[in-house]
């Protein structure tokens, strides 16, 4: 992807499969504007973090619902 393109792409770093749960969207990619609404069944110990920093992370259990997209406002890449 070109750093200037809109788009997000998003995956899902550790999809849990069981009998209970299933694994249904685990990449894509959010054009502008397009919102991803997900809602933890989780019982407990859900986390939702980004940039691969957990430490940063947000609770995401039973009930928790989290909408993703891509932001308005742009990053610069500064090279030296």
């Amino acid at each position: 992807m070109p750093w200037e393109d809109p788009r997000l792409l998003y995956i899902v770093r550790e999809p849990f499969l069981s009998r209970h749960s299933q694994i249904g969207i685990v990449a894509g990619m959010l054009a502008a504007g397009e919102h991803l609404h997900l809602e933890s069944l989780m019982p407990s110990g859900g986390a939702i973090f980004s940039d691969g920093i957990e430490a940063d992370y947000l609770d995401f259990n039973s009930g928790s619902v989290a909408t993703v997209a891509a932001a308005e406002q742009r990053a610069r890449l500064v090279v030296s």
